[in-house]
């Protein structure tokens, strides 16, 4: 997946004016980051393990060694590795196939129709509108903007908790790649309808909303977006793109995982209660319709069977229940 997003990538932002690269180094930095916290997933992997092996509190160095010679091979660690490098490359991929959409199809926003089509499905009412005579405008902007920010947070967590914790490799290697997934159908979505979004295009509707994290990097992207169309060469790429909210893909091809893994009921609860959150805020906060949302469902559904179709991962009936 990497290695075909990179390849387009290259070909698209040539044919767009722009040199295919890393902007801030985000992506490089997410390697870096993550994948520290990837091991220190294992370490907490290989104590626990020793932990229950033992029956001790503090398990010795020479049971911790015991686990680690067994479970983490070289052809574990090796493709742990690899798949987490391939998601952040293929991320890397997708910021500059992002970057391009104005580009390669200057002038086509289709936010009044996304948004026609809102008001139809909720009989003449704005969804945005409506969540905020619903929810207020005070403590409920911050609590959302504080869930939506989080998002940074969540993705990395999951793919190192699968990437760490699932008991077959197989399974760590079909998350990885399913989100990975998620990253391409989310490109071509943006080509396939470009928009800009609630906030940007019908900004009086958030004007009674107070200032929180969300707002000032509304305001960020937007700069961000100006800048780059106005200099391509030493402008930040703009990655600003409503149809389809990858927010939502991700997470539900998360909340979809957990039910085809068999997780825990309190993990699938917390998954519901998570993409519920993100769905309400992405509405909320103004960054995407109600398709969007609707579309970002669908892709998440698709990245997870293409994900079984490439990887050949298939949940076995007597199967033991993965413990990430």
């Amino acid at each position: 997946m990497a290695a075909f997003t990179v390849l387009v990538a290259l070909v698209v932002t040539a044919q767009a004016g722009f040199t295919f690269r890393d902007p801030d180094h985000v992506a490089a930095l997410y390697v870096v980051e993550v994948g520290a916290g990837v091991a220190l997933l294992v370490w907490l992997d290989i104590f626990l393990r020793a932990r229950r092996r033992t029956g001790a509190r503090w398990p010795s160095r020479e049971a911790m060694g015991v686990v680690r010679r067994e479970r983490w091979t070289a052809k574990r660690i090796a493709a742990v590795a690899t798949a987490l490098v391939a998601f952040y490359v293929t991320y890397l991929a997708y910021r500059n196939l992002k970057a391009a959409v104005p580009l390669a199809r200057p002038g086509d926003l289709f936010d009044a129709q996304l948004a026609d089509l809102d008001r139809y499905m909720f009989f003449g009412s704005d969804p945005a509108a409506l969540s905020h005579g619903l929810l207020g405008t005070g403590v409920s902007a911050h609590v959302l903007s504080t869930f939506y920010v989080a998002f940074i947070v969540f993705l990395p967590l999951s793919l190192g908790f699968a990437l760490v914790f699932a008991e077959r490799l197989r399974v760590s290697l079909f998350y990885a790649t399913a989100l990975s997934i998620n990253w391409v159908l989310g490109a071509i979505s943006y080509f396939v309808l470009p928009a800009l979004g609630p906030i940007y295009y019908y900004p009086t509707w958030f004007t009674a909303l107070p200032g929180t994290e969300v707002a000032r990097l509304q305001e960020m992207l937007m700069d961000d977006r100006v800048g780059f169309l106005a200099n391509t060469a030493t402008g930040t790429p703009q990655a600003i793109a409503a149809f389809a909210s990858l927010h939502i893909a991700m997470s539900f091809t998360a909340l979809l995982a957990a039910y085809t893994l068999d997780l825990g009921k309190r993990f699938k609860q917390a998954l519901w209660a998570w993409f519920s959150i993100t769905f309400v805020a992405t509405i909320y906060l103004g960054w995407h319709y109600v398709l969007d949302n609707v579309a970002g469902m669908l892709i998440g559904a698709a990245a997870l069977v293409l994900a079984r179709m490439l990887t050949g991962f298939g949940p076995k009936p007597n199967r033991s229940r993965p413990s990430g």
